[in-house]
């Protein structure tokens, strides 16, 4: 079968950040640290899988964070339809990566089956581990399963040929990274599994974690899951938009012909 084409494509960033933010361990805690963050569309022909689905103005509105586009602005500008999706891989259900799950009405969902048990669960009972999910979001899933368009992963899970879908944990209990197969290699959209190249690179973790272990261990296995270092894409590092060739409207950039620079880190 042929290859998959990924494109990246921001709605959000913010730039109000410190490297506090975004390592438990940092000597130069207090530097400025800015965060991008993207869905992602992979596509083969007429085939079309989205994975992530951003979150929307009223969500921005009640968290304070504004967004660039609208997720499905962001779609249009590359000729997709919200409506037309009909896989979506969701690889955890924080709010910036499951906030819009309602803006695709005739999408069948791929999640972990470890996650759904933990937004749903105990754990949702303390504070700073459910600051990241809304109820509402998780609700939208949980209708999903009850109308049969939810397809549940335990682990590593096949969605097509040359996608993959693997459960890693740490940052949130069934946070999954997906595989793709492209002209460049096998590709791993790291999602949250590393926000930033620095993260999985230097072995140092992201302060918001419900199990360290398993997001250290996850670093060497997003390794394993990409033909080379420079195909692992992590979730939020505005480091991609430079590393990689522009491809249509100014937010969107092509990831599955390898970095356009020259990849140092």
């Amino acid at each position: 079968m042929s290859d998959w084409q990924v494109h990246a494509l921001k709605y959000a960033e913010r730039n109000s950040r410190t490297r506090a933010d975004s390592f438990i361990f940092d000597d130069n805690h207090d530097a400025p640290h800015a965060m991008d963050y993207f869905i992602w569309v992979l596509r083969r022909g007429a085939e079309v899988i989205l994975v992530d689905t951003g979150y929307d103005t009223e969500e921005a509105a009640a968290r304070d964070r504004p967004i660039l586009r609208d997720p499905r602005e962001a779609l249009a500008g590359i000729g997709l339809r919200a409506e037309d999706i009909t896989q979506l891989i969701v690889t955890h259900l924080h709010y910036d990566h499951a906030g819009g799950l309602h803006l695709f009405p005739n999408a069948t969902i791929h999640l972990q089956e470890a996650e759904m048990a933990y937004a749903t669960g105990p754990c949702m009972c303390h504070g700073t581990l459910k600051m990241p999910f809304s109820a509402d979001h998780i609700c939208e899933a949980v209708k999903r399963v009850y109308q049969g368009r939810c397809v549940f992963h335990d682990g590593d899970g096949h969605v097509a040929d040359g996608v993959s879908v693997h459960c890693l944990g740490g940052h949130s209990r069934g946070l999954q990274a997906v595989r793709v197969r492209t002209s460049a290699g096998w590709l791993c959209l790291a999602s949250d599994a590393t926000h930033y190249y620095e993260n999985v690179f230097e072995n140092k973790p992201f302060p918001i974690v419900v199990d360290l272990q398993n997001m250290l261990d996850g670093f060497a296995r997003l390794h394993q899951l990409a033909s080379d270092r420079s195909l692992i894409i992590p979730g939020h590092d505005p480091l991609v938009t430079s590393l990689f060739a522009q491809d249509g409207p100014d937010y969107c950039w092509r990831l599955d012909q390898g970095p356009s620079k020259d990849f140092s880190l």
